[in-house]
């Protein structure tokens, strides 16, 4: 009997480690995005948001929330901790590396942080703006072929407007002809001002400023390459594991996001005093009203990310010798906290032309 009782002992207490070993395999392939997962846990409010964004006006939507507190109206007892970045690529370090929960930003860092992280870290959960990218040169550079010699410079390396200039580049069989370089959007200016620059693939308000006050022309508008002249020139991301702990803060944001679209939809002249006191807060002096004016003429406020553009982005990427290969973006997209926001606002749900599916 003690024989037989210690084998039936022995044989529970495999069956429970085996079971126990089983669950923890499970909890260990739920710990991260994509994939067979665990149940999210909706933890509740955040105790704090980080919102990262860029003193642009193709940020306009970013920066009228902040002004107006629409972001902070929404969030409540979550305190808003707001973080200024130059371009895409810095933004992304700091989401992937855990000091940024979300971030409005370009589509090419998008891109490069959902394959950098094999699809897991972010996603994309609203658009913020179209538009308002352009390609300004001397005026004695007339023609795609008059920058052979050139120095042609972008924000940052991989930054949306880097990988456009790009790609736009090879297209044109002027890859290893122009020199691209990279500057401080601030320090392109003063640069261009002093000659020591030909061109520039800027986002507004520079180059609105490089053609205003530098006396810059315009080469190209991005708008003529685009179908309908629509490309998402800001969206909005987020850390995956953000939006599973925190769905009702997300949904916060997105509120404030939707809330700052329609204040700028209800009044320009409004909605551009918000941005420039945003931007003179943060850089120190506001815009010129022919600047501003300007650069909000090439802009379209939108909270549709145009997903729809985004297969042929990642293939851009790789054209511009950005990525080495085309990005699968199955589950980029996640919209489904803001069409509950805007079926609460009964306006129309956005699409997200298949790439919420795995």
């Amino acid at each position: 009997m003690r024989i037989r009782r210690a084998r039936i002992t022995t044989a529970a207490i495999a069956a429970v480690l085996l079971t126990a070993l089983g669950a923890c395999s499970r909890a260990d392939s739920g710990s991260t995005a994509g994939g067979n997962q665990a149940p999210a846990v909706d933890k509740g409010p955040a105790a704090e948001l980080r919102l990262g964004f860029f003193p642009n006006v193709t940020h306009a939507a970013a920066l009228i929330g902040l002004d107006k507190g629409l972001f902070a109206k929404e969030l409540g007892s979550t305190k808003l901790t707001p973080a200024s970045f130059n371009a895409g690529p810095d933004e992304i370090n700091a989401l992937l590396g855990g000091s940024l929960d979300a971030g409005f930003i370009g589509s090419g860092p998008t891109i490069n942080a959902f394959a950098k992280s094999k699809g897991e870290a972010i996603r994309l959960i609203a658009g913020a703006a179209s538009g308002g990218a352009q390609l300004v040169a001397k005026p004695e550079i007339r023609k795609p072929e008059d920058l052979a010699g050139k120095t042609v410079v972008t924000p940052q390396l991989g930054n949306t407007q880097d990988i456009s200039l790009k790609k736009w580049l090879k297209d044109k069989g002027l890859t290893d002809k122009v020199q691209v370089t990279n500057l401080d959007n601030a320090q392109t200016l003063d640069s261009y001002k002093q000659g020591k620059v030909d061109a520039a693939w800027l986002p507004e308000p520079w180059s609105s400023r490089l053609v205003l006050e530098g006396g810059a022309k315009v080469l190209l508008d991005e708008k003529e390459i685009w179908p309908e002249g629509k490309f998402p020139t800001t969206v909005l991301i987020v850390r995956t594991a953000f939006l599973k702990d925190h769905p009702q803060t997300v949904q916060a944001l997105l509120r404030g996001l939707v809330a700052a679209v329609d204040f700028a939809s209800g009044s320009r002249t409004d909605a551009q005093a918000a941005v420039n006191g945003k931007l003179k807060e943060i850089t120190g002096k506001a815009l010129s009203d022919a600047v501003i004016q300007r650069a909000w003429a090439g802009i379209d406020l939108t909270f549709d990310p145009l997903a729809s553009r985004f297969p042929q982005l990642a293939k851009d990427s790789v054209t511009a010798g950005i990525a080495k290969e085309d990005t699968n973006l199955a589950g980029l997209v996640d919209l489904s906290a803001l069409n509950a926001v805007l079926k609460e606002k009964g306006k129309p749900e956005v699409n997200a032309s298949g790439l919420d599916k795995k």
